[in-house]
């Protein structure tokens, strides 16, 4: 990897100070320049064997996952669902936040934390079964869960793909599910783009903008992942460069970071993301998803009910999200049980505001457990 990054073939790059055209060039250079001579994989990799770890292989996919168990007997099971670029350590915080660590308070309202890697992703390889769409992936949570784990019932909380599928969780599957949190509110059968602005609240405008700012910064990832994934997979994966600057963009973009992204995420952090991607060849894997999600259309519901999800909901809202749902419609859709505007936080919100996050499921799933 440090041989391949230290031969980048470079793209000329001009009048690209404030990013319009993509990530810029010399930003990137610096941070390879980091990552081929001073980034300490090792050190990072010693890190990340701290915590258990295990695979396992449900319906013939590949599945890695992180499994903390407390020290209180009467933890709550709770599975955390990543996106993409994520991988599971983007819970790394959060899961010593609820397992236990810090205050002596926290152990009594604590869990049992599993991270699973989604299939294709990172350690979740190789990846060999198509059609593994949000359904399909929260299909094999629960089989995980109940099967391989033994938790009959549990909790569940995603962010991003996370979120996609854990709203799947709680919809096909709310007898084995004691509650669903949510970040990104994409619910089964809701298209978020036919939501007008009247559909807000007034104190809820603000959604709107931020919707419409956020509206051109997701539409270049998915159209080429949606139609095309296994063509600039290629390209990806022959250059640990070429991976960082697809991934680390989205970091950039998507962040609460006013476009210094190395405010909110070292560069050790970074580089640990875009190893685990290229070090794993799961680039190309990665994409798939959305090629399966969106071909020819989501998975419909799988039931008619009113209420989309009928087990105990919780939102948190951060600011800088890149998509929206009005409260009143999430009640309407969902057993809403709390709903909380972040003062700060975007779309990567574990690895941003793991503190906020953590006292967020804390708050939510102890509620509902009481």
């Amino acid at each position: 990897m440090r041989r391949r990054l230290r031969a980048t073939r470079w793209a000329s790059d001009f009048g690209n100070e404030g990013w319009r055209y993509g990530v810029e060039r010399g930003w990137l250079e610096e941070m390879v320049r980091y990552w081929a001579d001073e980034f300490d994989w090792r050190a990072q990799e010693a890190a990340i064997n701290r915590l258990p770890q295990f695979r396992t292989e449900i319906d013939g996919v590949p599945i890695h996952f992180v499994h903390v168990r407390s020290p209180n007997p009467d933890a709550i099971p709770l599975v955390l669902t990543h996106g993409w670029p994520w991988t599971f350590w983007d819970w790394k915080d959060v899961i010593g936040l609820l397992a236990g660590a810090g205050p002596p308070e926290n152990v009594g309202r604590s869990f049992n934390i599993v991270v699973p890697s989604l299939p294709g992703v990172g350690f979740s390889t190789p990846l060999r079964t198509v059609g593994l769409n949000s359904r399909r992936v929260a299909e094999l949570w629960l089989k995980l869960m109940r099967d391989v784990l033994g938790y009959e019932r549990f909790a569940a909380g995603g962010c991003d793909w996370g979120a996609i599928v854990t709203a799947e969780l709680g919809h096909a599957h709310p007898d084995h599910l004691l509650g669903v949190w949510l970040t990104l509110p994409m619910l089964p059968g809701v298209n978020l783009r036919e939501l007008g602005p009247e559909a807000f609240a007034p104190e809820e405008q603000w959604m709107v903008e931020r919707v419409a700012q956020a509206r051109p910064l997701i539409q270049s990832h998915r159209t080429v992942h949606q139609y095309e994934p296994q063509t600039i997979a290629y390209a990806l994966a022959d250059s640990p460069t070429g991976t960082a600057a697809w991934i680390w963009a989205r970091r950039r973009d998507w962040s609460d970071c006013g476009g210094d992204v190395l405010s909110v995420f070292d560069r050790d952090f970074l580089c640990t993301t875009a190893s685990i991607y290229w070090l794993t060849g799961t680039i190309a894997t990665s994409l798939r998803l959305y090629y399966e999600q969106f071909n020819p259309a989501p998975p419909p519901p799988v039931h008619d009910r009113p209420r989309i999800i009928d087990v105990p909901t919780g939102f948190a809202v951060f600011p800088k999200e890149l998509l929206m749902l009005p409260r009143a419609l999430a009640a309407k859709l969902t057993d809403l049980r709390r709903w909380s505007i972040l003062p700060r936080g975007g779309h990567f919100a574990p690895s941003e505001q793991p503190q906020l996050v953590a006292d967020e499921l804390r708050a939510f799933f102890a509620g509902i457990h009481d």
